[in-house]
């Protein structure tokens, strides 16, 4: 079975459509998004309403959980001053151009979702979460320490833990006292900070073994980098789709 999985969109509407045309080509068993629709760019709305309309189930972002109830705060851990005042102007400016129904759909949105297989004789549980199961903004990067993410996965029942949040794609696979369980950050579609511009995503192969295949594919950054400039939103966040940082 092929999975595909993908996160942090982030209202880039050209980066969603040719992630779409990636994915169906590849014609994966069932997919599933990890939140974070909206927020830094100009088409909540219409990334909203793509994901809507194929019936993709999803997960509520930091960022969704926040514009879905009209809140001036996304969840995020800004580093510095400029930062803040930046994500003070991209959610004032989300909250002012999505619509009614397309906010309510964000406030109904699920915080996890948790599929058991039965493969053999043995159970495999599969989450899926936006930061992690503890917290919808924590960030899971790839050097956290190994027992603090084993615990994370040991509580939570997870096998095969995947989310998002950080922007930055990585598979660590873990030993739990033999069992071996498997954390995956799927990347960013629309906003990644790994310094690779391209848009990115998780095709998860379970079968007698688990594979993770990254697969990254090329989107037109400048058409989403200028919507950025002829918005009201900082230049930075097209500075930031340009770099991947």
């Amino acid at each position: 079975m092929t999975i595909a999985l993908f996160s942090d969109i982030h209202a880039n509407l050209p980066a969603l459509e040719a992630f779409f045309n990636d994915v169906e080509a590849r014609r994966p068993d069932a997919i599933y998004c990890l939140g974070d629709l909206v927020g830094y760019n100009i088409w909540p709305n219409e990334v909203i309403n793509e994901v809507r309309r194929r019936g993709i189930p999803t997960i509520a972002g930091n960022y969704d959980f926040g514009i879905g109830r009209t809140s001036d705060d996304c969840g995020c851990a800004y580093k510095t001053v400029e930062e803040k005042a930046n994500g003070a102007v991209s959610i004032s400016f989300t909250n002012q151009i999505v619509k009614v129904e397309e906010r309510a759909y964000l406030r109904t949105l699920p915080a996890h979702i948790k599929v058991e297989f039965q493969l053999n004789h043995d159970k495999l549980n599969l989450l899926l979460v936006h930061g992690s199961p503890r917290k919808i903004n924590e960030y899971l990067f790839e050097d956290r320490d190994e027992k603090s993410l084993l615990r994370i996965m040991h509580d939570a029942g997870a096998d095969i833990m995947c989310f998002g949040h950080t922007h930055k794609p990585y598979h660590r696979v873990l030993n739990d006292a033999g069992h071996y369980r498997h954390a995956i950050n799927i990347g960013s579609v629309g906003k990644p900070k790994d310094g690779d511009p391209r848009g990115g995503y998780v095709l998860l192969h379970i079968d007698n073994d688990i594979q993770v295949e990254f697969v990254r594919f090329t989107y037109d950054i400048e058409k989403a980098a200028k919507a950025v400039e002829d918005s009201p939103l900082p230049n930075a966040y097209a500075d930031a789709l340009r770099q991947a940082h």
